[in-house]
């Protein structure tokens, strides 16, 4: 037992008081430690202000409002009530509601099956069918606002709807079949492969293998489209701003904030109400949002 204590003894190492050059490795980690750290508080509330400054302004009174005050005197929760009694805002909502979930569905059945063949199948022209996906990636939507206007208002006379907007979105999306392409690319072959074997054909194939594989991708490109839509100014502009009753909240706000340009703290609880859905979903998606975003760029 002696001799085992006087082993462990002689193996362990001498802790003795630290060198100068061990004192000056751990104060330069200290401070590199420090000053991570702070850049990062830095950042983060070169963010987070804005919007605190946001939410306090709507929470005051009318006189209150863009003073010297920050903090609201009485917290006037009722600026809330009075925004949502807005004739026209709940209509905003519902419409927004329909352009954003309805797109969103129809952008991501229509360009998953595209990006499977585009990422799994060997035919001729499929790198030709990806320059091309790519290419419309590069065209800048005002090129084709014109002919597509007067082929959606003049021809098929849909004009003062959301229609328009959320009927291609059936037809695919560039951004989103390359997005999902990229995806897929990182499923290896062998579990197609072994479906395949298994008699699956290639439409089971992507339901029962792709599709629970491809759940951070297909998320990713989902709330890429949901945000888009339920931010999108320029398309309701183009084709709904004839008709209120087909306006959404980002082209609504517009007008609610001409209509209240005094009074700023209704102004600022209309953008607290269009902003929250969007917080809310990144919130609890950002896991399979940031997952399925770094993993598309796996592969090329």
């Amino acid at each position: 037992m002696a001799q085992t204590l006087d082993a462990v003894k002689t193996a362990a190492p001498a802790t003795g008081p630290a060198t100068p050059a061990e004192r000056v490795a751990r104060r330069k980690s200290l401070l590199n430690w420090i000053a991570v750290h702070a850049l990062g508080v830095a950042a983060a509330l070169f963010f987070v202000l804005p919007f605190v400054f946001l939410l306090l302004t709507s929470l005051m009174s009318d006189q209150q409002a863009l003073t010297r005050d920050l903090w609201p005197h009485t917290f006037e929760w009722s600026n809330y009530r009075r925004v949502f009694e807005t004739d026209g805002f709940l209509t905003w909502w519902r419409n927004t509601l329909l352009y954003a979930g309805l797109g969103t569905v129809l952008t991501v059945v229509s360009s998953l099956p595209v990006a499977y063949a585009l990422a799994k199948f060997r035919f001729r022209g499929r790198h030709l069918s990806l320059m091309l996906v790519i290419s419309m990636m590069m065209l800048p939507p005002q090129v084709v606002v014109i002919p597509m206007y007067l082929f959606w208002a003049k021809q098929l006379d849909m004009s003062g709807t959301l229609w328009p907007l959320i009927i291609p979105m059936a037809f695919g999306d560039a951004f989103s079949i390359f997005l999902l392409r990229q995806f897929l690319l990182t499923i290896p072959n062998e579990y197609l492969d072994a479906a395949k074997v298994d008699g699956c054909g290639e439409f089971r194939t992507l339901l029962r293998v792709v599709v629970p594989m491809a759940r951070p991708g297909i998320a990713a490109v989902a709330l890429f489209q949901f945000f888009y839509a339920w931010n999108d100014y320029f398309g309701p502009q183009i084709y709904a701003s004839e008709n209120p009753g087909a306006w959404t909240l980002s082209y609504g706000l517009d007008s609610f904030k001409g209509a209240h340009h005094t009074d700023w703290n209704l102004t600022m609880a209309a953008t607290v109400l269009v902003m929250a859905p969007v917080i809310l979903v990144f919130f609890f998606a950002q896991k399979a949002f940031v997952e399925g975003v770094t993993l598309t760029g796996v592969k090329g």
